[in-house]
């Protein structure tokens, strides 16, 4: 591979990362309509408006499934609104479902205000289940039975002990009810009490006033909509998540976009549905943030429908016209077993909602506590491995930010100690690796000598490695087994949220790219910790010494490979450029720390055997 080659790809890799930022704002998406995405639009009681999407003409499932054909229309009654409080969220009920509408979370902000569009955040909070979705807890197509689907809302109390190791005292406990009455035979109650850590208790009771036994159909209960973070959330996050007590599915927009290869235009899927008889919660989530509905009795399947989300409003738009309008989101559902309820008797669930953010702590008591292994929600996915290893980062992040280290104190912390546990190794690569460009005359003559005798040639060699102490394979190794770190650091900084808005030097928002200025007339964000990393990891590929034997054009193309890692990675979170750079950094420290250390003589090729090697044939040449 010429200079001129090397130069046409790298010229290459800086078009192609320049085009995928550009593309998108020069040929926007047309934006999603209002009037043309929503079914029907009604003003509750607050002011906030119920959009009734798309989606909603999609959820009827006549099989209990998927059969995506009837519509369901709105109820015509006003909807009433019922806002119950507590120390971490607002939760909005309504009578329309007789479901929680929407919560709102305090700690966390919608969006954080970061870089060029520090002017452009809100102050709304962090919101689950949007206005435009259906109520968490209501039913689809349930008309038949369910009626127009409008409940009375109320509050009402009850005293229960206090538990251990409180004695004789008790507690007053808050309940919001939603109720029904069809006709004279049926009646339908719903409670929620909200209770700590981000869960609400959940008892629903299908009563059978009626002489005659009641046939109640599956049950379609609506887990929640997951939607986009904020008006810049690509979706690239939004999804739902399964579990079976053994085995678990996340299902993310790639599976709805469906594209070859992951880049190429494929047919889009509009729906998931799958049938599982032992289904312990299903939650739908974004990138910080879930909603999970844990059923006491387990659920007989699950279903997912894509649908598009309102897009910013024009004085949104006009405020920041960065803002995507072509953003999506998912409706997801549980569907439990039809059943029959004799005369005067009642059909109970019972549920256990969490509505909150992806607090890998929290997670981990409330999967102690519930026994459910909710903690697997948080999205780390991938091979058992890297879950762990996930999971052991962003603990050890917590603990040193826990000791009075900024985060980003922190993530250096942990690289520099990563890099200590892998020095020996590291060194002892580098010092083969050495070893062997230094053995390159001896290797070529070994070579020369058996090339008519393949076998012969590889046992020469190995004693050859032998007698040298030399490893082949030894300069791959530390790259092998570093790969689970990188990827569970990976993983870990896609979700987790207490990188999100934490601030160091230009870098304001770990989990996001640490741009500090637009280009004019491109729009091209300037993000200088991937450059960074690309110069290191550059300078790096400069240093590391080749494998004997290797190809020159390949020799030139893993020099210039890290041109690849600076194109995939340039607009990924800062937070795992960081890792890399200082990584990088450590790396050619120790690299050139190791070639300053004098190596012992070499011994000739064959001394072993008593006699050395004659002199290499001279090649013959070529004639012009």
């Amino acid at each position: 591979m010429d200079r001129k080659s090397v130069v046409v790809l790298i010229v290459c890799g800086v078009l192609f990362m320049a085009w995928t930022i550009i593309a998108p704002r020069l040929y926007p998406p047309q934006p999603i309509s209002r009037t043309n995405s929503l079914a029907g639009t009604v003003t509750s009681t607050s002011g906030v408006p119920d959009a009734v999407t798309a989606a909603t003409n999609l959820l009827a499932r006549a099989d209990g499934l998927t059969n995506l054909t009837t519509a369901v229309t709105p109820p015509n009654a006003p909807e009433e609104l019922l806002v119950v409080t507590n120390e971490t969220a607002r939760y909005i009920f309504t009578s329309h479902g007789g479901g929680l509408k929407m919560v709102e979370l305090f700690k966390y902000p919608e969006s954080v205000a970061c870089g060029a569009r520090r002017n452009a955040s809100s102050n709304r909070l962090a919101s689950l289940n949007g206005p435009a979705s259906q109520p968490i807890l209501s039913l689809l197509h349930a008309e038949s039975w369910q009626g127009d689907g409008v409940y009375k809302l109320g509050k009402t109390t009850r005293t229960e002990p206090l538990p251990a190791p409180a004695t004789n005292q008790t507690r007053i406990v808050e309940i919001i009810r939603a109720e029904k009455a069809i006709g004279t035979n049926l009646y339908l109650l719903k409670e929620f009490e909200i209770s700590s850590n981000y869960l609400v208790r959940a008892r629903v009771r299908i009563e059978n006033h009626s002489g005659q036994p009641l046939a109640i159909p599956v049950q379609h209960w609506v887990v929640g909509s997951a939607t986009p973070t904020n008006p810049h959330d690509d979706g690239t996050d939004v999804g739902l998540h399964w579990h079976d007590g053994e085995n678990d599915q996340a299902i993310g927009t790639p599976w709805f976009l469906n594209k070859t290869l992951g880049c190429l235009p494929g047919t889009p899927r509009n729906d998931y549905s799958v049938t599982n008889s032992r289904l312990a919660w299903v939650t739908a989530n974004n990138q910080f943030f879930f909603l999970a509905l844990m059923a006491r009795d387990p659920g007989q399947a699950v279903a997912a429908v894509r649908y598009p989300w309102p897009p910013p409003g024009p004085e949104e738009l006009a405020a920041d016209p960065t803002a995507l309008t072509n953003q999506h989101a998912l409706l997801v559902s549980l569907d439990q077993a039809a059943a029959v309820v004799g005369p005067g008797q009642a059909l109970e669930r019972h549920f256990t909602i969490f509505a909150g953010p992806k607090e890998y702590r929290l997670l981990q008591r409330l999967g102690a506590q519930l026994k459910n292994g909710i903690d697997q929600a948080m999205g780390f996915g991938g091979f058992y491995i890297f879950t762990v290893f996930s999971g052991i980062l962003l603990l050890s992040m917590n603990a040193l930010h826990s000791l009075g280290l900024s985060y980003a104190l922190a993530i250096i912390a942990i690289t520099v100690i990563i890099k200590i546990l892998f020095w020996p190794l590291t060194q002892a690569s580098t010092r083969s690796m050495k070893r062997m460009q230094t053995l390159q005359p001896q290797i070529k003559a070994l070579q020369e000598k058996y090339k008519d005798d393949p076998k012969k040639q590889q046992e020469k060699m190995m004693e050859f490695w032998r007698e040298h102490k030399i490893n082949p394979v030894g300069g791959c190794l530390p790259m092998l087994l570093q790969i689970p770190v990188f990827i569970g650091f990976f993983q870990m900084v896609r979700t987790a949220i207490e990188l999100r808005g934490a601030t160091f030097l230009w870098a304001c928002d770990w989990t996001r790219p640490d741009t500090i200025f637009f280009i004019p007339g491109l729009n091209f964000p300037v993000n200088p910790l991937p450059i960074l990393m690309g110069i290191t990891m550059f300078f790096q590929a400069r240093l590391t010494p080749m494998s004997p034997g290797m190809d020159p054009a390949q020799q030139k193309m893993m020099k210039y490979f890290p041109m690849v890692f600076l194109v995939i990675l340039y607009n990924y979170s800062a937070g795992l450029t960081l890792y890399w750079t200082v990584q990088n950094l450590l790396t050619i420290t120790q690299t050139l720390l190791t070639r300053t250390k004098p190596e012992p003589a070499a011994k000739p090729a064959g001394a072993s055997a008593g006699k050395a090697l004659p002199p290499a044939r001279p090649q013959p040449k070529k004639k012009k």
